[in-house]
Parts: structure tokens; sequence; C-alpha cells
């Protein structure tokens, strides 16, 4: 019996809409056969949980909540997960080339893989370049690395003599907002947070009840908001800001950068349809227009004249995962492939140390009910079964340690009044 694959579906990127295609097919019994191979490729060894990654800067959750292994939410599936740098993708021969974080068997690091079938869900890449030193000066805040080495620098700036730390935060998107108030949370009356934004507004694709409840938790927290002020330079210990009020240079400690992103450079230099920006150009059906075995999705890619505009947030790469792992299955069997249809079904922004809004329909809330609900509705979204209830687990674990410690607390106040009282 002949167990060789016949169809190999290669996926390229690890996020919410590589992994979740990768996960969402095994719902299906037919990759499940050994005529089926299914290739997962990225860079890292594990998973960067986003939406969750601003509980890093406060330490309320640990790292491996938010970036598990790949090679532990693979197991018991069909998915082979490869390690290593994509160098090069060849639509004509449906082949990509890899470089590999370790020498395979063949004692080589470079591999070449074929495919029948691709999904490219690599997202995209920082753009620092456009500002001067923002490269070398500023804190990117997109990987598990990044919370990490942010981490340390505010560790070492809470250690030192300085009576005020001074942060600006480049960006009142989400991610600088989420940012700023973390920021504020953990550096409490020692820290100067100041959110610097181009445009007119926070949050400028929310909705107003989102973008009130973010001015609020801002202004309670003492974060200066600068609005139309672009930035011209970054320096080790100041920038240079740009408004209508002509130049001014404003002392920093350090300096967060969460806006602007670019396509990677290998996607860069594909010979597909590209809009301005470098994105790949797809059909509705996610297929890459003269590339039909080929899916893109997420940050990389553009749906042709698909009415209104996408987000990028998880829940478009949530279901237009859904929809490649949908269409991979019908493609192998020769049936007619489905157009992506994305449900809004609301925002969800932390606000703080267990605080947040919820903007879903009619539900509108905002603080710390927002905050528990915006948890376990992540926590729902985690990518398997089995690392859901070990993080459950923890948090339950966690509760009742922080339960049985303030019943102590309780109880010794109670003793001393009454040892007082006598």
């Amino acid at each position: 019996m002949n167990n060789k694959p016949s169809i190999h579906i290669c996926i390229l990127g690890g996020g919410f809409g590589g992994l979740y295609t990768a996960l969402y097919l095994q719902r299906f019994r037919l990759f499940k056969s050994p005529k089926y191979k299914i290739t997962l490729i990225d860079r890292k060894d594990h998973l960067v949980f986003t939406p969750l990654l601003y509980e890093r800067v406060t330490k309320e959750l640990q790292a491996w909540e938010i970036a598990p292994r790949y090679r532990d939410l693979t197991h018991n599936t069909t998915i082979d997960f490869c390690q290593g740098n994509i160098q090069a993708v060849d639509l004509e021969k449906r082949q990509v080339k890899l470089q590999l974080e370790t020498l395979s068997e063949l004692g080589q690091n470079l591999r070449i893989l074929n495919y029948d079938y691709l999904v490219l869900a690599v997202g995209a890449e920082m753009r620092l370049e456009g500002v001067p030193g923002a490269a070398t000066y500023a804190y990117p805040f997109r990987t598990v690395t990044d919370a990490e080495r942010l981490n340390e620098r505010l560790t070492r700036l809470e250690q030192s003599n300085l009576p005020q730390i001074r942060v600006a935060v480049i960006g009142a998107g989400p991610s600088g907002v989420e940012l700023a108030c973390k920021l504020s949370d953990r550096l409490q009356e020692r820290g100067q947070v100041r959110l610097i934004e181009r445009g007119q507004q926070l949050l400028k694709t929310f909705t107003p009840y989102s973008q009130k409840s973010a001015y609020r938790a801002l202004t309670a927290r003492r974060v200066q908001m600068d609005f139309a002020t672009s930035v011209e330079a970054i320096e080790p210990d100041q920038i240079t800001l740009i408004n209508q009020n002509g130049k001014t240079l404003m002392p920093v400690d350090l300096v967060l950068w969460t806006v602007g992103t670019r396509s990677i450079e290998w996607v860069r230099h594909l010979p597909c349809q590209q809009n301005p920006q470098g994105k790949i150009l797809t059909h509705p059906t996610l297929q890459v227009m003269g590339y039909p075995e080929v899916l893109a999705l997420g940050d990389m890619a553009e749906i042709q004249d698909y009415p209104g505009q996408l987000p990028k947030t998880a829940q478009v790469a949530y279901q237009q995962a859904d929809c490649a792992a949908k269409n991979l299955y019908r493609a192998v069997r020769r049936k007619q492939l489905k157009p992506f249809r994305y449900l809004h079904l609301g925002e969800m922004l932390t606000l703080g140390k267990g605080e947040a809004v919820l903007s879903s329909f009619a539900l509108k809330i905002s603080g710390r009910l927002a905050g528990m609900i915006r948890q376990f509705v992540y926590l729902q979204r985690l990518p398997t079964l089995r690392h859901r209830l070990r993080v459950l687990q923890h948090w339950v674990g966690q509760w009742l340690v922080n339960l049985r410690r303030q019943l102590a607390q309780l109880f010794w106040k109670r003793r001393r009044r009454k040892t007082v009282n006598r």
C-alpha cells in the first residue's frame, strides 16, 4: 500500500490566518487521510496571541499563556510544523524555498517544498524607516520578543533614579491606546505617558462608544493626548514633533511605535497582482488572481472590489481562516468555491489593568466587567481545547490564591480590631 501523500497543502505563516486554517482543516476527515499532507511554516516556534500581548506589560499574564508552541498546538493532528525563514516562493513551479532554523536530515539548512495548494498568511512587517531614528530608538510591539524587550527597558527605568519616566506612544489606534493605558497603570504616579496621533481623533475606525470610553480611560490615567501631530525625528533622549504651532522638542525616556506596516520583501516580488501598498489582490474566494491554487488572507491581502474596508483585526483572520479551510476542502473535491463574507461581531479593547471596553451589537460595557468578559472571550479563542483548559486551570488557581489572600487579610484585620476594642 502506497501511503505517499498525493496532495500537499502548504501554509505560510503561523499567525491567526495560517494557524487557524491548518487547525480548521482538521475538522474534515478527508485531510486526515495519508493522501494529504498539511505543512505549516513559520520563522518562530510559537504563536503570538496578539490581543492579549498587552497583558505582558502589566504582568497579568505569563508568556506561555499567550505564546504556545506550534508543536504543542499541532499535537495529535496531521499538521507537520516546519520552522524556517521563507526565502522565496515560485508561483509558476509551485515551490517554496526555506532556510531552516536547524539542519535537516541531509545536513542542509535550505529546503525546497513543492505544493499543490498554497495558503499565504504571513501578515505584514512594521515600517520604521520613514522617520529618522525610529528603527534605532523606537520600540515596536508586535511579538513576545518585543514585549520582553519592553519589560526589560521598563524595569531598568523603574530601578533608576529618574523622578519621572517619560514615555511617548506613537499612534492612537487600538494598539497605541491599549499600550498607553497599560503603561500608565504599571508606572502609576511616576509615569508621564503621552499619546501622539497624526490624525484628529482616537480609534478613528471604532464606534463612538469605544472612542468615548477610551478617552475617559486615558484621561483618568493622566495620559496626555496630542492630535494633528507628526513625528519628524527620534533621538536617544528626545523626539521632534510638528503640529500647527510649529516644531517642538520633547524629552523622552522611552518611545513606543504602533503605526505603519508594509508588505514583506519576498511578497512584494511575487509575480501576481498587487495594490499600490503591495498587498496581494484576491478574488472574493480568497484565491490569488491568476493562481487559483493559491489563497491569500489577512493583512497581506486585499479582496478586490470588496464592499467596505476590512479591519486589521484578529476576528477577520479567524473568519478568513474558516473560509480558506472550507474552500480548500471544496477545491480538492472539485466543487465551486464560496466567497468570503465578513460578519462584524463587535470590538474589544483593554483600557488598563483588569479593565476594557466592549461594543458588540446592542451590548456596550466598559470597566472591570468588560475586562472579565474580554478575557474569557479570548480564552475561548485560544487555538486548541488542550491549551484553553491549561490556561483556564491556571486562571482559576490564581483566582483561588488571591481569594485566600484577601480572606486572610480580612481575618487578621478583624482580629486586630477586636484586640483594640478589648
